[in-house]
């Protein structure tokens, strides 16, 4: 069975950085794209970035472009988020979701929760 889960999640001040990362577990995930989207409170869910399964090629939100760095590790089965320059705006659940034929998603993560306070 396939898992994705992330971790990382936590409360911090603006301004602060934190870094989230989703472990893959039961399929190499080596040629699929990843990425991450994001769940305000009262908002639908939103694409934050993307990596493709070689991480030759990155795509961002424009509202995280510049703070947010997406990386994967394939030996690991590992795919991080390093957000930086948080805002409280960036409050949501964070969800790592796979797919063989991005965008189409086969695999979602159960999420984790970043809460940036002003």
């Amino acid at each position: 069975q396939v898992h994705l889960v992330e971790s990382g999640g936590g409360s911090v001040q603006a301004g602060d950085s934190l870094r989230l990362s989703c472990a893959a577990s039961g399929r190499p995930f080596s040629r699929s794209a990843m990425g991450w989207f994001r769940q305000a409170p009262g908002k639908d869910r939103e694409f934050v970035a993307t990596i493709t399964w070689n991480s030759r090629s990155t795509t961002y939100a424009d509202s995280v472009k510049g703070r947010f760095t997406i990386s994967r590790d394939n030996a690991k089965n590992t795919m991080d988020l390093q957000m930086n320059g948080l805002k409280p705006d960036d409050t949501a659940v964070y969800y790592c979701a796979a797919g063989r034929t991005w965008p189409d998603i086969d695999y979602w993560g159960k999420g984790t929760l970043v809460t940036v306070s002003s």
